[in-house]
């Protein structure tokens, strides 16, 4: 039998190579994040293979499976190790290489595979790796598939099984792209678009995409390096939106659009070089789409703008929006579960359903819906766009460090905290409490609709605040320090990656 994962070796010991390594905490909400080879080791990777082929059979999955892996130094040996497990486990395994996220959720419906395990740590920095995996196309796991297996592979409680086989799928990356582009409508308006990688997996992906759409790719560090010399590929942190504007100013783009590092997600700039955070695109083309489709449903998570229940545009289309918990499996399934037409995360995770997706996350094709919302407004520019919607103030995504073990129990208190102080009537950054949305952390609103949220990261040790404010700059900032003050009555918080 395969060995049971101890939580703890030490790299460069005999130990660590007799014995697999798998820290617990990697088990997140909805997929798994490590370090490597701090928290998890090869033959960690290997348990990780057992276990989800061992939970696959016991979920009655027919036990089809396609992998990749994202552009790491380190993934494809990763990759080889979790199908080594994986056919162990008895899982028919399609391998289809270098990939983004997206393309291996793709590859669920077009190779006719009802489950999934992608090699990638995303958009967090160098050194993290993980497995982004589901069986219930197009869904992923989530807290009870991702609880179950850790209750397995923790425990080493794996079942062998024959029948396992291994297939390479050659040319499956042009396959995904025709696809794609296949889904877009033809493109009559000339547009410059800035396609920004970050040196990741995108790089491989992103330009062949939009030049095969008729527009002018001006390509933004498209060169593979898994280092990430100049900024980690990831839409939401400033330092990338930055490097996106001063390229669109540099170039008079049209748009700039930034691809995180396995290509799910898709960050936004407009021609004049202003950053715009993707729960303000998400109103962009709720209000696009939904003169296509009157009264269409769209699902959104907590950390997003109120503008999607208070746009007079949107109700104008009597589009119904749903806020959900934050998390690409929570909106997934959200979006499944009502039949939404789309989905849409601060992150940049958008789902977009039939008739113009399959339901899954994918980058390429919210560019594809910017540049096509271009397209269908000939007469305006990006910028028109945005600033045709009410103004208000946010914040990016902000993330102070908070370790794993407790950040949790750090939530738990800011929310008992807030529940007191709106029981007793107190104010919070000078205003009354009217509203607290506990169904992912905490959002608390006040009565001039300024809100702030605290919650749990669901794949790093941080904590994650956004505040948004319908009123004034000065309003936001006021939401942001009583929020942080709050915060800060716990220990264990450490700095922020960024601030307002």
């Amino acid at each position: 039998m395969f060995p049971k994962p101890h939580a703890s070796l030490t790299p460069n010991t005999f130990e660590f190579e007799q014995f697999p390594l798998v820290k617990p905490t990697g088990f997140r909400e909805y997929d798994a994040r490590w370090l490597f080879p701090k928290e998890i080791n090869l033959m960690g990777v290997q348990a990780l293979g057992l276990g989800i082929g061992t939970l696959v059979h016991e979920m009655g999955v027919r036990p089809d499976i396609v992998t990749g892996h994202d552009f790491r130094s380190y993934s494809s040996s990763i990759k080889l190790a979790l199908i080594a497990g994986m056919q162990a486990a008895g899982l028919r395994v399609k391998d289809v290489g270098l990939a983004l996220s997206p393309m291996a959720y793709f590859g669920q419906f077009a190779l006719d595979c009802p489950c999934v395990a992608m090699v990638t740590a995303s958009h967090n920095d160098n050194g993290w790796t993980g497995v982004k995996m589901g069986a219930n196309r197009p869904m992923t796991f989530g807290p009870d598939e991702m609880g179950r297996l850790k209750e397995i592979v923790c425990g080493g409680t794996f079942q062998y099984r024959d029948g396992g086989s291994y297939e390479f799928v050659e040319g499956f990356l042009d396959t995904y792209l025709a696809d794609l582009k296949a889904r877009a409508k033809p493109i009559t308006r000339k547009l410059k678009v800035v396609a920004a990688c970050g040196n990741g997996t995108a790089g491989a992906f992103a330009p062949k995409l939009l030049e095969s759409l008729g527009v002018e790719v001006v390509p933004l560090d498209v060169t593979p390096d898994y280092t990430f010399p100049r900024y980690n590929p990831n839409p939401e942190d400033m330092e990338m939106l930055h490097a996106i504007a001063h390229a669109v100013k540099e170039h008079g783009a049209d748009v700039g659009l930034g691809f995180d590092g396995d290509g799910d997600r898709c960050g936004v700039v407009d021609n004049e070089g202003e950053e715009i955070f993707a729960d303000k695109i998400g109103v962009m083309l709720a209000r696009d789409l939904s003169k296509l489709h009157p009264g269409a449903t769209f699902v959104v998570d907590v950390k997003s703008t109120g503008l999607y229940n208070t746009d007079p545009e949107l109700q104008a289309q009597a589009v119904k929006a749903d806020y959900w918990k934050t998390g690409h499996s929570y909106i997934k399934r959200r979006v499944n579960e009502l039949g939404a037409l789309a989905g849409f995360e601060k992150s940049g995770h958008f789902f977009f359903n039939e008739p113009i997706g399959q339901g899954y996350d994918d980058g390429l094709l919210t560019a594809i819906a910017v540049i096509e919302m271009l397209d269908r407004n000939p007469d305006k520019s990006m910028a028109d766009l945005y600033r045709a919607l009410p103004k208000t103030w946010g914040s990016p995504t902000m993330s102070p460090h908070c370790d794993d073990e407790v950040k949790y129990g750090v939530v738990e208190k800011v929310t008992q905290r807030f529940q007191a102080m709106k029981e007793a009537g107190e104010t919070v950054g000078g205003a009354k409490i009217t509203d607290l949305v506990t169904v992912n952390g905490v959002r608390v609103s006040t009565e001039d609709g300024t809100w702030g949220l605290v919650r749990a990261s669901s794949n790093k040790p941080e904590l994650v605040v956004v505040i948004e404010s319908p009123v004034s700059e000065a309003r936001l900032h006021e939401m942001f320090k009583a929020v942080d003050g709050i915060l800060r009555e716990n220990e264990g918080i450490g700095a922020y990656n960024q601030t307002i």
